[in-house]
């Protein structure tokens, strides 16, 4: 049965409390979805230990965990593609393991919970708006089988909402600050194949659609990227082969 009392444990309300004072402006999300974990830690009764699993595009990743336990059984779910916390992210079902010996899903994953010492578990979906492209659960890990009653299922769910958000926010800062810097990749080599083309048309007295033909075929013939082709010439000033000018198109 669930313990009725954790000596080690806050107030619910008052740790909710605590993360609506909570601030991004002082904190970074990753902080925060760590903070949501170690209090749903506080509040839950037994020796638990949590996480908060991330799934972009089905590809799952712990963003945050109280314990080694935590990632140690998040990662054998991952490695199988399968286990509770998979399983409440994918469907959005409050998924709950009241004992991994006796347990009879997901057959080559309870008895490595066990092994690890987990005998109970409780994931919490997690309701993330990003066109289904991302998913999320928060894990709870019980060392006592059936550690979970009425009352710790409604505290876990009370804190799913903060994590949500701080999950969805995450992956959305995450997916910006990718954008970002592909853009500037994307900038830095048009700048450097657009250096390279002056120096041919200017040396070779070429169009630039010949010039950037002769950056392509170099890079055909070296089997090289475009970009390190024309990084290579605006650097030495000359290219590895000699310049054939192409013939003028018809």
């Amino acid at each position: 049965m669930a313990s009725s009392q954790n000596p080690h444990s806050a107030n619910a309300a008052e740790a909710l409390e605590r993360l609506g004072r909570l601030s991004l402006r002082e904190i970074s999300m990753k902080e925060l979805l760590q903070t949501v974990a170690e209090l749903v830690k506080t509040v839950m009764p037994g020796h638990i230990e949590t996480s908060v699993s991330l799934l972009v595009k089905d590809s799952p990743h712990t963003v945050a965990s109280t314990g080694q336990l935590a990632t140690d059984l998040d990662e054998t779910q991952y490695a199988r593609d399968h286990g509770p916390c998979l399983h409440a992210a994918r469907t959005g079902e409050l998924t709950e393991v009241p004992d991994t010996r006796t347990d009879s899903r997901w057959p080559d994953y309870m008895p490595r919970a066990a092994e690890h010492g987990a005998l109970s578990s409780l994931s919490v979906p997690l309701a993330i708006d990003q066109d289904e492209q991302v998913k999320a659960a928060l894990n709870i890990y019980a060392r006592e089988p059936h550690a979970f009653d009425e009352d710790s299922r409604t505290a876990a769910t009370r804190f799913a909402p903060y994590a949500a958000v701080a999950a969805g926010n995450l992956h959305a800062y995450r997916s910006a600050v990718d954008r970002a810097d592909n853009l500037q990749i994307a900038l830095e080599t048009r700048g450097v194949i657009d250096q390279a083309k002056g120096i041919l048309m200017d040396r070779h007295k070429l169009t630039a659609d010949q010039a950037f033909q002769v950056l392509a075929q170099m890079s055909m013939n070296t089997n090289r990227k475009l970009r390190a082709v024309a990084d290579d010439l605006v650097r030495a000033g000359e290219l590895p082969l000699p310049v054939s000018p192409p013939a003028p198109r018809s």
